[in-house]
């Protein structure tokens, strides 16, 4: 008996000490379980009850395709209504969620990598805001998210969260997702790579209710527009999204109305159990091995250094195993890293988009993959470290997904799709902000960005600047419609640059040149940021060449508006020949990495910038030389290129081949081949290296030994498991401290007493 009345005595007494712990909460942060988890949740009862009453195939297909419908109706409303760059051209999508949060049905275009991320702030809500007495959930309400440590790519994202109610029960979610731009942050545009905290990133937005009974709450709308450079893009794409949710929610009843609560209920937990049923089962038929590759980054978007993403890919049965370790430690105050939501999210998309792209766009594509990684690393960064340039780092995750699972793929008699070389992936475009020729203030960037050379596939060359990594179904957008908003010109504009492409025997699909200057406002400035212009961001694949690397080029202290009036014939529109020919007298001309920071403009100046290629596939020796010639004559590359690359001969005049020619110049380089080859351990004893160079900052694994990683220096190495910060210092304390040795130098060569000695 008294066993019995302590026992209940205990479980009273912990009750009371979880409800006093929930009431007085300082603060809700980022939910760890909630974060690390990409998995479905486990069935509830209701569902199981729902799915056996519920099974014929046909209403289930029914029901999907009209979900699937209706995401991609909202979708289409989103793009044709939304006020941002990023709304204008498909970087936006729709989704339709389960009452448990988890993601069934996306828009078949859009940014595919929300599959994986959006679920998190909707959990959020469940555990934390349903039964608050202060916040509640309700029919016709609203939560409005963007922080990534709650679950999202970058801030610059913005999602709108909506749940759907039947007869006073939760069903389902809706949301909505646009990349916004605009939010606040220290640079213009949202996507700072100046930050060097969190609180340099603008609106950090936890989910928080700002609709109710489908009205926006004009307070916190007021407060969220009086946070940005532009609140009329703010309060618009709220509504659009909003509106999209709405839309959606009308397609949701329509279907309850035909089919009932527990057919919708049925049809999406049953989705998302065969997609991942179905997953496990291709991931069986692959043969069970590991496969090893990694890509650095060449900057911080602020100086220099080789900053590694390691990843090894393992497959044992139908379970598929991505090891992250061995990447390199967060930076804590560059802007370079991601939280893990996000890498997740981006190998999901390399999954969606390349590898099984007839799969429905949902979370279940990823679920059953599993991925390890070690905390406070690059792809696995801490709340306290700055993310909004998470894109660095997230696109390396994509590049060594679609670079190792093709290993995997090529050998399996039954492909869902071709064998692909990593498409470029890097934003090689214009972040701006300022006031422009209306007189408004305005942030937010060129969706130029949305143009990204395709990967060779294993039997054709890749596409030109097809879609980006990160968006199926986008656009690059039209210039002459910026224009009417901004005051620069694309002087050039989606020009094809020669010589940029990744050979091979098929060659990746190229990149374009642009090339812009400011013309009505003194109140202008750009940003780029993107790596890439040292070492290439991917690689290519089966002998297949990387892309180049690609710096910012500038041409200060002219104004070429002036010039092209006067002599027109100056212009050049290619970077090679400005640069090379230098056309403009007293002009000053730089190259800089592509990490440049937001930099006020003058009227005219150039700013200069190409996109890489991407991945060539196969020995580049085996390529037809009539698609060579193809690609002189398109201007793609140069003859002098194309014999140096592909070995083929033929008359620069006339470019016909010799084919007995090229067979010997192909035959000759073979046997060169052989000549230079060397047994492995010779090989390993003459060019692998036992650490990185001195002069290099490398932060990462550099070999095989996973016990210690490189933090700037070959004397700073850190345990992986508990790596510690890692700061730089600003770049100007960096210089000034250059400035001041060479000037301590100088006085001392002069005879002249130190600074220190004459206090």
């Amino acid at each position: 008996m008294n066993d019995k009345v302590n026992a209940e005595a205990t479980l009273e007494d912990q009750e009371l000490v979880a409800k006093f712990l929930k009431d007085t909460t300082l603060f809700l942060g980022p939910d760890p379980d909630i974060m690390k988890s990409h998995d479905i949740m486990p069935i509830t009862d209701y569902e199981k009850k729902c799915v056996k009453e519920h099974n014929d195939p046909h209403q289930m297909a029914s029901i999907r395709d009209r979900m699937q419908s209706a995401c991609d109706e909202s979708y289409e409303m989103l793009e044709q209504m939304g006020a941002a760059p990023g709304a204008k051209w498909g970087d936006v999508i729709t989704g339709i969620y389960s009452a448990s949060g988890d993601l069934t049905i996306g828009s078949a275009g859009g940014v595919l990598i929300f599959s994986v991320l959006v679920h998190h702030p909707i959990k959020f809500i469940i555990k934390n805001w349903i039964h608050e007495p202060t916040v509640g959930v309700n029919q016709g309400d609203g939560f409005i998210h963007n922080d990534s440590r709650y679950g999202n790519v970058h801030n610059t994202d913005q999602s709108m969260i909506m749940p759907i109610y039947h007869e006073g029960e939760l069903i389902c979610w809706v949301a909505a997702t646009v990349h916004e731009g605009e939010n606040g942050a220290i640079e213009p545009g949202g996507m700072p790579s100046m930050a060097e905290s969190p609180f340099d990133e603008g609106l950090k937005m936890p989910p928080f209710k700002v609709v109710e009974n489908y009205e926006l709450k004009r307070d916190i709308l007021t407060f969220l527009q009086n946070s940005v450079r532009e609140p009329k893009l703010q309060y618009e794409d709220m509504k659009v999204k909003l509106f999209a949710c709405m839309r959606l929610e009308k397609r949701i009843r329509e279907v309850l109305a035909t089919d009932g609560v527990e057919a919708l209920t049925a049809c999406l937990r049953s989705t998302n159990d065969n997609v991942m049923a179905e997953v496990r089962r291709r991931i069986a038929e692959w043969p069970d091995m590991t496969v090893r590759t990694y890509c650095t980054m060449d900057s911080t978007l602020r100086e220099n250094a080789l900053i590694k993403l390691n990843c090894t890919l393992t497959k044992k049965g139908d379970r598929l195993i991505f090891d992250l370790t061995g990447s390199s430690p967060e930076i804590t105050n560059r802007a370079i890293n991601t939280a893990l939501p996000g890498a997740k999210g981006m190998m999901a998309q390399a999954f969606l988009n390349h590898i099984w792209p007839d799969l429905p766009r949902g979370q279940a594509a990823f679920a059953p993959i599993e991925v390890i990684t070690t905390p406070c690393s690059i792809v696995d960064g801490s709340v306290n470290a700055p993310n909004s340039q998470s894109l660095m780092s997230i696109f390396q995750a994509f590049t060594v997904a679609q670079h190792a699972t093709a290993k995997f793929l090529y050998s399996l008699p039954v492909k869902h799709t071709r064998v692909i070389a990593p498409w470029y992936n890097m934003i090689s475009t214009y972040i701006w902000g300022g006031m422009n020729q209306h007189g408004e203030m305005l942030g937010n960037l060129c969706a130029d960005l949305n143009g990204m050379g395709g990967g060779a596939r294993m039997d054709m060359d890749g596409e030109h600047s097809l879609a980006p990594i990160f968006a199926s179904m986008a656009d690059i957008g039209e210039q002459e419609m910026n224009e009417e908003d901004v005051p620069f010109l694309q002087l050039v504009s989606k020009k094809m640059t020669t010589n940029t492409q990744a050979p091979g025997k098929y060659r990746g699909g190229m990149g374009y040149t642009q090339i812009v200057a400011t013309k009505d406002s003194e109140q202008w400035g750009f940003m780029t940021t993107c790596v890439g212009s040292k070492s290439p961001p991917i690689q290519g694949l089966f002998g297949g060449y990387a892309c180049g690397a690609y710096p910012l080029c500038k041409v200060e202290d002219v104004d070429v508006y002036d010039v092209m009036l006067e002599e027109p014939e100056k212009f050049k529109h290619s970077i090679a020949e400005t640069m090379n020919e230098q056309p403009y007298e007293n002009a000053k001309y730089s190259t800089h990495h592509m990490g440049l920071g937001f930099s006020l403009s003058k009227r005219g100046e150039l700013y200069m910038i190409s996109q890489g290629s991407g991945g060539g596939y196969g020995d580049v020796l085996e390529r037809d030389p009539q698609l060579v010639i193809k690609d002189i004559e398109e201007r793609l590359i140069t003859p002098d290129w194309a014999k140096k690359i592909y070995h083929v001969a033929f008359n620069e005049e006339t470019l016909v081949v010799d084919e007995e020619a090229t067979n010997k110049l192909r035959a000759e380089y073979r046997e060169q081949r052989k000549k230079q080859g060397v047994p492995y351990a010779e090989f390993v004893k003459k060019h692998v290296k036992s650490e990185p160079p001195e002069d290099i900052p490398f932060y990462g694994s550099w070999n095989s030994d996973m016990s210690f990683l490189y933090a700037g220096s070959n004397d700073d190495k850190r345990d992986p498991q508990n790596p510690g910060p890692v700061y730089f210092e600003h770049p100007k304390d960096v210089e000034i401290a250059k400035l001041e040795a060479e000037l301590e130098a100088v006085r001392e060569e002069s005879g002249i007493a130190s600074t220190d000695n004459r206090k």
